[in-house]
């Protein structure tokens, strides 16, 4: 039996219904696709369909520890799905406000395929039951209010008509500002009195029993009548001069085709963006605990599963500056190597989320299926990767109609502060591994383009994915070594890394080989200030495009 299953007695043709299900299940994956394939996870290799609607879902699939603002998030997904439906956890202990799993599983290739094994069976026996317990979480739980559609700021807890104009209220999901109330209890009169919103209307219903009868129509000798131009005359006025209602939408923290945790709010005048906001629902690093010197590359690791690579590495060498050592030559080598498997592998992850966006399905699922094959391959088997990933890129840049889709979207406003691919597809030769010998002795030189907008963005990121798939080679990956013990050590160190969407910055503080202070300035801290610039003016797909086009990391964020 599973916790989502279906009411009702199980029948022998319902049973052959949940058996048709279980060789059918198509998963809502948490926190998205795209950490489950930087972990190293096929979903749909296990025999999952990945969806980005939950009312297609009948499996949410969560791959790894969540912070709290997912597991609310996911909660709210799991309540859209359709019954019979599951929670298959892989790698995840903590799960609340989301009911217990279903199945759990190592985090592993093998755990998953294991895991959805046991889910079918779990189908299969226990889909449907005479008793269903529903699953409702806090955050669902609402309050109707209703209000005027003419004069929003009306606003009461029972249906009637507007004390302004007349209208009949609609009802609406209330609204609850922090240190507020839940609704409004009543209509106020201008001096800020509370009015009894039974007894002020201006909407003669006739008879005294409230039936309608001969006088229903709108007596304006004993209303205040407001022309259409009194009414607009306070609303926001589109590109165009006309007055029109904006309507605030949020995508995200759980939206298919952009980063799992991105929260993006966006106020539409029509189909435009007339203003946009970015947050993280993930963004951990305020909370991050004082470790010892010894476990603070792990820990940074943890801090964002889109480059754990790249972070660790920050890390490790932020310690070893305070510590006043460094690494030896061959150490140095494969620490590049490493970084640069990581960056191909992460530019093909955000193109497979970035293709899916813009409804090139077929792109998004070479670039998922090349992205696994980067990170499953051996060391010596990098070099043999390099024809694919070029024709990889050939093929991408013949992509019929992706110029025409995305030339001139997501341009950067001017004297913006950014690195990384949104820097060198501007035409900056900003890249800090100019500055490491470790790069220089492979011959690196960065990838430059012109044009700053998603179409080079794009361009640089698939010149990269062929560029660092040459390094690694090169530096014959052979994986990160352990840091040397640093017990005991004090000091103040600074370290800077080119993580795949920019330079990283880690200043630390030691004292007897515990880190008392840690400052991280990522790139994607910078860029989210880009998100409102990008996206204003523009139709919303381009400004979802234009966004994501930035390949932001909610992971390294602050709240």
């Amino acid at each position: 039996m599973i916790s989502g299953l279906r009411q009702g007695n199980p029948s022998g043709l319902r049973r052959l219904f949940a058996a048709a299900m279980a060789r059918d299940l198509r998963a809502f994956v948490v926190p998205g696709a795209d950490v489950a394939r930087a972990r190293g996870l096929d979903v749909e290799a296990a025999g999952l369909r990945i969806t980005g609607a939950p009312r297609h879902a009948n499996v949410l699939l969560v791959a790894g520890e969540l912070p709290e603002g997912l597991r609310r998030a996911a909660a709210v997904v799991y309540a859209q799905m359709m019954r019979p439906r599951a929670v298959l956890a892989v790698g995840t202990e903590e799960l609340s406000p989301l009911p217990e799993a279903d199945v759990s599983a190592g985090f592993s290739q093998a755990g998953l395929e294991e895991g959805v094994a046991r889910l079918r069976r779990a189908f299969s026996r226990g889909a449907f039951a005479p008793e269903a317990a529903d699953f409702e979480p806090e955050m669902l739980r609402t309050k109707t209010e209703y209000t005027c559609p003419m004069h929003p700021e009306v606003v009461q807890d029972e249906p009637g008509t507007c004390h302004r104009c007349g209208m009949e209220l609609v009802p609406r999901e209330a609204r609850k500002e922090e240190g507020q109330e839940e609704a409004h209890p009543g209509p106020e009169d201008h001096s800020g009195h509370q009015e009894d919103a039974h007894d002020h209307t201006s909407m003669p219903h006739g008879p005294e029993d409230g039936d309608p009868g001969e006088h229903d129509h709108m007596d304006h000798d004993d209303m205040d009548f407001m022309s259409m131009v009194e009414m607009t005359k306070d609303l926001p006025r589109s590109g165009d001069g006309l007055a029109m209602e904006w309507v605030e939408v949020p995508f995200g923290p759980l939206f298919l085709g952009l980063p799992g945790g991105l929260s993006l709010r966006l106020t539409l005048d029509g189909d435009t963006v007339a203003e946009a906001e970015a947050g993280s629902a993930v963004g951990s690093w305020d909370s991050f605990e004082q470790p010892t010197a010894g476990s603070l590359a792990d820990r940074l690791a943890a801090l964002d599963p889109l480059s754990p690579v790249a972070y660790r590495v920050l890390a490790l060498r932020a310690v070893e500056n305070a510590a006043r050592t460094g690494p030896d030559e061959a150490t140095a080598r494969a620490r590049t190597g490493a970084l640069e498997r990581e960056r191909a592998a992460s530019h093909l992850g955000w193109l497979s989320g970035f293709a899916y966006l813009i409804g090139c399905r077929r792109l998004s699922q070479r670039a998922a299926r090349l992205q696994l094959a980067v990170l499953r391959a051996d060391p010596a088997a990098i070099r043999s990767l390099l024809p694919e990933a070029r024709g990889f890129a050939r093929r991408t840049e013949r992509t019929p109609l992706l110029r025409r889709r995305l030339e001139g979207i997501g341009l950067l406003p001017p004297g913006a502060e950014v690195s990384g691919p949104v820097a060198r597809a501007a035409g900056a030769a900003s890249d800090a591994r100019s500055d490491e010998e470790a790069y220089r002795a492979l011959g690196f030189e960065p990838v430059v383009r012109e044009g700053g907008d998603a179409l080079t963005r794009l361009w640089v990121r698939l010149a990269e994915i062929e560029q660092s798939l040459e390094i690694s080679a090169a530096a014959g990956d052979a994986g990160l070594t352990a840091q040397d013990a640093v017990s005991g050590v004090s000091g103040t160190g600074v370290a800077t890394v080119e993580t795949p969407r920019g330079t990283a910055t880690l200043r630390v503080a030691l004292s007897d080989g515990v880190v008392v202070r840690a400052e991280l300035e990522s790139p994607s801290e910078r860029h989210l200030s880009l998100v409102g610039e990008v996206a204003k003016g523009q139709e919303l797909a381009d400004a979802l495009a234009g966004v994501a086009s930035l390949d932001l990391s909610p992971w390294t964020v602050r709240r």
